[in-house]
């Protein structure tokens, strides 16, 4: 799982703040929309249990994967099965999941590409990874960023404080296409939200609402967050139809006179 052990309380604190619950609530619909359509039988979500990614979904065997301390108190929402494991080793066999979700997985584990490696060990040929992450680019990542280089040079203040998690390691989406497409993932759908500024109350936050109309058709900075789905591409693999051939209805077979070769005629 990720590395809620050394954080989790942090990052549950900050998902309480107004900025964490607008930015809970983007994804929710992100996720609902995307999850609800895929089929198959096993579908299992990799941490953040503040957000019940797969509840739209209809496969019959669901689980969430959580770190040992990890509380499962927030669960009643989400019909998903608790599992205590690590994300760098599943407790499945190779091939036996249909769709895996990772919520800010990536960018809170110590070791991101063993975890996608995971990922692509579990996934059955053509299944599904969706992820969601913080854009390192953003007004949010941006803000971050000047924190950090602030605390660095010893600055104090309001410049000095980190506006999101401090564990998180953001990773921009076209690194993470690139991870990918060398585990032979191919992207199937990329979308990103929350435009609105790094600011922390609840009031200036809807205040900057008419900002979110406006951000996928032009605003010059990507947003907050970025959500993208994948799927598990086996190089050499056809997928085979059904040996028979439906009849079409209306037409029968009909013999046809031929003359025999040896016939002087």
């Amino acid at each position: 799982m990720n590395d809620r052990s050394a954080s989790g309380q942090e990052l549950a604190a900050w998902f309480a703040t107004p900025p964490g619950r607008y930015l809970l609530d983007w994804e929710c619909e992100q996720f609902d929309q995307v999850v609800a359509d895929r089929f198959g039988y096993h579908a299992l979500q990799l941490g953040l249990p503040e957000l019940a990614t797969l509840r739209a979904n209809r496969m019959p065997h669901r689980w969430l994967a959580l770190p040992e301390s990890a509380e499962a108190s927030g669960l009643a929402t989400d019909p998903a099965v608790a599992l205590v494991t690590h994300a760098a080793a599943l407790p499945f066999p190779a091939s036996s999941l249909d769709l895996l979700v990772l919520p800010h997985t990536l960018e809170f584990s110590a070791d991101p590409h063993a975890v996608l490696r995971e990922v692509e060990r579990v996934l059955v040929p053509e299944g599904r990874v969706v992820i969601s992450g913080f854009h390192p680019l953003s007004l949010w990542g941006w803000r971050q960023w000047r924190a950090r280089w602030a605390a660095r040079l010893g600055c104090r203040g309001e410049a000095a404080q980190l506006f999101l998690p401090e564990a998180g390691d953001f990773i921009a989406p076209r690194r993470l296409r690139d991870w990918l497409h060398l585990l032979s993932f191919e992207p199937e759908f990329q979308t990103q939200g929350c435009w609105r500024p790094a600011v922390h109350s609840e009031t200036w936050l809807q205040r900057w609402a008419w900002i979110d109309r406006i951000g996928p058709h032009g605003w010059p900075l990507p947003g907050a967050v970025y959500f993208l789905m994948a799927v598990k591409r086996v190089r050499g693999m056809h997928l085979l139809g059904p040996a028979w051939k439906p009849r079409r209805a209306g037409l029968k077979p009909v013999a046809v006179a031929q003359k025999h070769p040896l016939s002087n005629n």
